[in-house]
Formats: C-alpha cells, sequence, structure tokens
C-alpha cells in the first residue's frame, strides 16, 4: 500500500521554537491562576495570569503585580522557574532533559537547537549546549553567593539565600523580576541604589547574560588574545563597551548632577546597563528628562547579544547597519568590519529585524496611548520594554486595560521568539518560491 497520501508533517526549527513557548507560557499562566499560588489564595484572572507567565517566561520583567507580595512560595517558585527556561530557551532545556534521560537526539533536533541558541555550527552543537548549561550554573551561583550577605544580613538566612538566588537568577537571564516588595510595591531594586555589593554584582551578571555564549567560548579558548576571536565576538565586545560607556557618560552629567559621587557612579552605571535588557531600575523614570527617557527606549531596543539571555533587535543588527551606512557614505562595494566582508544576508537580515522592531513598537505605543488615553512617550516607553523584553516601566503596567495587556503580551512574546522567527514560521519555502524579476533602480535618500 502506498504511503504517498499519508506524510506525516514535520516542525520547522522556527515553529518549534514558537511552539514550545506557547506551551510553557499556557502552562505557567494556568498555575500561576491557581489560589494556592497566591498570598492570600484567591484566584488570579487568566488575562493577569497570562501577562505574568508571558512576560517570565519570556525574560522581560513587565509585571501587574507585586512580585514579593501578591504571589506565594509556589507562585514565585513557577515565575523562577519559567525565568530559567526561557532565559535558556525552551529548546535548549528540552535537550538538555533529553539527554539527561539517555534519549538519542536526533538531526532535525540538533537543527533547531542551533537555531535557537545561534550556534555557529551543527557540528559542535551539544558541546556548546553543554558550555551553555554549565556556564549558566557557574554565572547564576557566583551572584547569589556574592550578594547573600547583604539579602542575610536583611531578611535572614533562609529567607535571604532565596531573595540571593532569586536575584541573581533573574538578572543573569535578563528578566527584571525582584523580591523586594516588601521596601513598597514595585520597588524594584531601588532601595539599594547606593549599595555597591548589589549594584556591581548585577552589573555583573546582567553584562555576562547579555554578551552571548558564542563571545564566552571565545573567551574561555583564547583568553586576553582579541584578535583571535570571531569577527561577531569582536562587534559584540566593542559594542558592549561603547553601549555602557556613552550612557554612563550622559547619565553622570545629565541626570545625576546632584547626587554624591560614589552614589552617582552606581546609579549612572546601573541604569546605563540595565536597559539592555535587565529590567531591574534603581531610579523613578518618571524622574528622567525627556532626553533620558529616549535614550533609554534606544538601549532598550538595541539589546544585547544574539544567543544571549537578552532581548532586543541586538547589538551585532545595529553594528551592521552602522558599518553598511558608512560604507554607503565611502562609496565602497560592501561594508566590512575588523577587515571581514559583511555578507548580504546579513544585512538583509539586520534592515528586516530593525523595521520590524521599530513598527512594533509605535504601532503597540500609538495603540496603548489611543486606548488608554496615556501621553504617547510613556506608552512608547512601555512598548519598547515589551518589544525588547525589557521590563522597565513608567509606571502604568498596573494600570492598563485587559486590551492593552493582550497588546504587550503579543509584543512580549513576538519580542522574545523573535520576529524573523515569527515570520519564517509563517512563510514556508514552498510560498517564498525562487523565482527571480527583472532588476530595476529606485531612488533612495
Amino acid at each position: 500500500m502506498s504511503n504517498k497520501g499519508h506524510r506525516h508533517y514535520r516542525l520547522s526549527g522556527s515553529q518549534s521554537i514558537l511552539l514550545g513557548f506557547v506551551v510553557l507560557i499556557l502552562a505557567g499562566a494556568l498555575l500561576l491562576m491557581l489560589p494556592f499560588s497566591t498570598k492570600t489564595g484567591e484566584w488570579t484572572s487568566f488575562t493577569d495570569a497570562l501577562f505574568t507567565a508571558t512576560s517570565a517566561s519570556c525574560v522581560t520583567g513587565l509585571i501587574v503585580f507585586d512580585t514579593a507580595t501578591h504571589w506565594s512560595w509556589f507562585g514565585k517558585i513557577i515565575i523562577l522557574f519559567l525565568i530559567q527556561v526561557g532565559g535558556m530557551g525552551v529548546v535548549t532545556m528540552t535537550t538538555i532533559l533529553t539527554g539527561l534521560i539517555g534519549k538519542k537526539i536526533g538531526l532535525q533536533a540538533r537543527s533547531t537547537l542551533q537555531e535557537a541558541v545561534s550556534a555557529p555550527n551543527l557540528g559542535e552543537i551539544m558541546k556548546y549546549t553543554r558550555f551553555i548549561c554549565i556556564g549558566t550554573v557557574i554565572f547564576e551561583l557566583a551572584g547569589a553567593v556574592a550578594m547573600s550577605p547583604v539579602f542575610i544580613s536583611e531578611y535572614g538566612i533562609a529567607k535571604g539565600l532565596w531573595v540571593s538566588l532569586f536575584s541573581s537568577i533573574s538578572a543573569f537571564c535578563n528578566a527584571g523580576f525582584d523580591l523586594n516588595g516588601s521596601h513598597g510595591p514595585f520597588s524594584s531594586m531601588m532601595p539599594y541604589m547606593d549599595n555597591p555589593v548589589v549594584v556591581i554584582t548585577l552589573v555583573f551578571l546582567i553584562l555576562t547574560g547579555g554578551l552571548g555564549f558564542l563571545t564566552w567560548m571565545d573567551i574561555r579558548r583564547y583568553g586576553l588574545k582579541f584578535t583571535r576571536y570571531s569577527t561577531q565576538s569582536k562587534v559584540i565586545i566593542v559594542m558592549e563597551v561603547i553601549l555602557v560607556l556613552f550612557p554612563l557618560i550622559y547619565l553622570w552629567f545629565g541626570e545625576y548632577q546632584d547626587m554624591p559621587y560614589g552614589q552617582r557612579f552606581l546609579a549612572s552605571l546601573f541604569q546605563a546597563v540595565t536597559p539592555r535588557t535587565a529590567g531591574f531600575n534603581t531610579t523613578d523614570y518618571n524622574d528622567f528628562s525627556g532626553t533620558g527617557v529616549v535614550m533609554t527606549i534606544i538601549l532598550m531596543l538595541i539589546g544585547g547579544a544574539p544567543g544571549s539571555t537578552a532581548g532586543g533587535m541586538k547589538i551585532t543588527t545595529i553594528a551592521v547597519l552602522f558599518f553598511t551606512m558608512i560604507s554607503v557614505f565611502k562609496r565602497e562595494k560592501a561594508p566590512a568590519v575588523f577587515k571581514r566582508r559583511i555578507m548580504p544576508e546579513a544585512i538583509s537580515g539586520a534592515v528586516a529585524v530593525f523595521m520590524l522592531d521599530i513598527l512594533l513598537t509605535v504601532f503597540g505605543a500609538m495603540a496603548i496611548s489611543k486606548i488608554e488615553n496615556i501621553a504617547f512617550l510613556k506608552t512608547l516607553f512601555e512598548s519598547a520594554s515589551a518589544v525588547a523584553t525589557v521590563g522597565l516601566s513608567m509606571g502604568i503596567t498596573p494600570e492598563l486595560t485587559t486590551v492593552s495587556k493582550i497588546v504587550l503580551i503579543i509584543l512580549m512574546y513576538t519580542g522574545r521568539v523573535g520576529g524573523l522567527t515569527l515570520v519564517f514560521a509563517a512563510i514556508t519555502r514552498k510560498a517564498t518560491g525562487n523565482r527571480q524579476y527583472p532588476a530595476d533602480n529606485i531612488a533612495v535618500g
């Protein structure tokens, strides 16, 4: 008997990633709805549970309830689990569990994993995955140990260790959830604005998680021999330095000029780092000038490195667009960086990601502004925070209506899985075809 009419449909890598996050979010939402997930023992509405589960799974940090005061121990553990799985990636975690139970990981699964973690090649994918797993555990435990003296002195041994671990995982995964509600609802890290141990540790974890595991693999292999790093790692490191240094200088002179020097440095450093894309804050953004708010929006949209726990359109995207612009100005045939030519596929991909994220951010902000009758700059801040999976807020999220929350849920999900992943999952190769049309010229600029 012929099997031609009974072909098995296989999910593409993009579709597997999308479906994995949907399952994770829905499972988390159903658990967070239950009465024993809240301190009061009351049911949480599906919309608010879905919003929280999406924010945790997509490592965003936007919240409708203060994490410390609303959720029970069970609820907090569910949120932390969602953060960890979402930060490392559903496909990565599934692959690790499959390996632990001794099941063979096939070529299709390896290909999906390569797409999920932005691995350089398929041959070393399992080695790369083990490196991600071990590195994550080491950095998160180190962060928890570093902050534990501060939190233990405040909360006692058991709760202090729990808050330290929760904060460390949340920082490394660039999630922005915190347990500091005892200082006041939605206080984030503002109580520790001038605490060097907490600030420096969180900055280290945020940058480490957002640097990307491919870069850390180069650092492990070659140490300080920068010239031996891959071109991508070189671009990431240089861009990281620039995107920390310049905002720090602006914040030092433009937003915190009235503070004592020590506190001023810690505040400037933290607020320069956290928009990409951690979601903690030590300052109320409503106290920022318009320039400071816009700069923060730009930093949020840029985000971290590909293959990292950070979101955003990625610093490599911005770098590719920048060097393409320079090459046009210099009338060069192709853009180059570190004496390496940038491939046309990277340029077209960067343009697509940039345009998609900008459109999602602006249209999302316009929709929320119209629905809620809130100033556009505030909704733009919230929309950018959702698309870039940052979690910073100007305080409007808890007051939003259901429709606006759904808009942010869609933006967070799209931002985490990636706009291109969403498009590639919806459009098959057969639908796009391989035809070529005659070339023509269109004037630009």
